[in-house]
């Protein structure tokens, strides 16, 4: 592809048809410039199989106000939509509107508030809530979702698989799994959600951040090949990386040929002055090779080296490994408590492919609109899945903590609301009439409104935090959201509420709109 190609198939005309045949419809009605408001939300966590995860980490918004920022329609993209027609070579869209698109088909018109990127998020919470002109929001659905659910998705995944590596250093080596230049992307969000580094050179040069990788069992296979072995090509990378040295040693035996010849490479490398940073293990019983390689290089008095653990990693494989070692541990007199923390977790394609679950099931839906140029008027769209039934309005998202300063709920209320000034706090559930929790204001340490405004009329009012301040945030979220929440397994149920006020208006929408269903028949 060209660098014209790719500006066209990444600009502006990144966005589904039926977005540009809607928008000629609002234009053939005059309704195109009417201002609206989108909310974009999930409907569920992602859902691995055999695990399932009780929350999910934001991610994605600062390259989606970058797109936005840029793309606006360009006489190529004009001329080729002036060529679609239909069926019956009739032209789908007329030179008026492409004249309108020239003029106006760019996001300056667009207010956007979010939830930080970083952010704990949940299911039916507007992460995304777009304004603007119909048509022009309309158009925005396509790319907000390709742009904001996968990253979401990785992030999330990144999250837990730190969490069942307790904490411990973790890497993420996707790229050459993943979807194209999607991994880009994927790096990014696993970065924020809590993997230190990437593989990804090219991502980390453009995040500020290093890059991470050793080195693959063809190096080896290339020494063996010309008949210098295993030992020679472990000392021609110490040659080159006295000071990084971390040595792939499954390639040939792991325990009767890697071990041995990577200690005695480090031995030669501390003789020198340097200190050896490990090895890593791709196969085998991974448990059973870290016990005996912590075992030797204990040994050997390289009791700090890290044990770096690849190959098909998951969150499930990562606890049974977690669990293994603490079994087996002991029997050889080792402290099992030391080799799991100098475990390092390289996981590619069940991370940046998020193996189990690829797709988060983000959605774009029309909350509000202007009718008469002033007033706002909620829409709602109806379905006979009471959960898949969006909240309308425009709404602003609070998070509630409890007395001990826990997450325990978020609270979506209508834009005009402030939960600060509501004593008691009355939590109504989203869909079951009569199910409601009430807080005391001492039950109450903290409610905090979410949705920033980032994208003014246009203009961008954010500020777009480092890497490290959203991982930082990603972590302190985490260590205010219940551990049953954040269990790998059959996770606690967080509760996401409306207020009273809220709850009505879906109600009284969904019995009038029910009720004009009814005369129409």
């Amino acid at each position: 592809m060209t660098p014209t190609e790719q500006q066209t198939a990444e600009g502006i005309l990144f966005t589904d048809m039926y977005q540009l045949t809607m928008a000629h419809l609002y234009f053939r009605l005059g309704v195109h410039e009417k201002q609206a408001q989108f909310d974009h939300f999930f409907r569920s966590y992602p859902d691995y199989g055999l695990h399932k995860a009780g929350y999910c980490i934001n991610a994605g918004l600062a390259w989606l106000l970058d797109w936005m920022e840029r793309a606006h329609f360009r006489d190529e993209d004009l001329a080729f939509l002036r060529t679609q027609t239909g069926q019956t070579g009739r032209r789908l869209f007329d030179d008026d509107f492409l004249a309108w698109l020239r003029t106006n088909g760019n996001f300056a018109g667009i207010t956007l508030r979010a939830i930080p990127e970083g952010r704990v998020v949940h299911p039916n919470v507007p992460l995304t809530a777009v304004q603007g002109p119909l048509a022009m929001a309309q158009i925005l659905e396509t790319p907000l979702l390709n742009q904001l659910n996968y990253p979401t998705l990785i992030a999330t995944r990144a999250s837990r698989l730190r969490q069942a590596g307790r904490g411990q250093l973790l890497l993420e080596f996707g790229m050459r799994r993943g979807q194209e230049r999607g991994v880009n992307a994927g790096a990014r969000a696993a970065l924020i959600g809590g993997a230190r580094f990437t593989s990804n050179v090219g991502i980390s040069a453009v995040l500020g951040a290093a890059p991470k990788g050793t080195h693959a069992h063809s190096m080896v296979q290339l020494f063996l090949a010309m008949g210098e072995g295993e030992l020679a090509a472990f000392r021609a990378y110490a040659d080159v990386y006295p000071d990084d040295c971390l040595l792939l040693v499954d390639t040939v035996n792991t325990l009767e040929s890697g071990l041995p010849n990577a200690i005695r490479v480090f031995e030669e490398l501390r003789r020198k002055g340097h200190q050896p940073v490990g090895i890593r293990l791709d196969s085998g019983d991974l448990a059973y090779l870290s016990v005996q390689s912590a075992k030797m290089l204990d040994a050997a008095g390289f009791a700090d080296t890290q044990i770096v653990l690849s190959n098909q990693l998951d969150e499930l494989t990562i606890l049974q490994i977690l669990a293994q070692i603490e079994d087996e541990a002991p029997r050889y007199g080792l402290d099992a408590d030391h080799i799991v923390k100098r475990l390092v977790y390289g996981v590619g394609t069940n991370l940046i492919t998020s193996a189990g679950d690829a797709a988060l099931d983000g959605v774009y839906k029309l909350v509000a609109a202007q009718t008469d140029g002033q007033t706002w008027t909620p829409a709602i769209k109806i379905s006979e899945n009471p959960v898949k039934t969006p909240n309308p309005g425009s709404k602003q998202v609070w998070r509630v903590y409890d007395r001990r300063g826990q997450a325990t709920a978020d609270l979506l209320s209508l834009h005009d609301e402030d939960p600060r000034q509501m004593q008691p706090l009355v939590l109504q559930h989203p869909n079951e009439p009569g199910t409601s929790r009430t807080l005391a204001a001492a039950d109450i340490s903290q409610i905090e409104p979410l949705l920033e405004t980032v994208l003014q009329d246009g203009r961008l009012t954010y500020t777009q935090p480092t890497m490290e301040a959203m991982r930082a945030r990603a972590e302190a979220d985490l260590d205010r959201l219940d551990a049953g929440v954040r269990r790998l397994l059959h996770p606690h149920i967080y509760h996401v509420s409306l207020t009273p006020k809220l709850w009505v208006l879906k109600q009284n929408l969904i019995a009038r709109f029910k009720a004009e269903i009814g005369r129409e028949v």
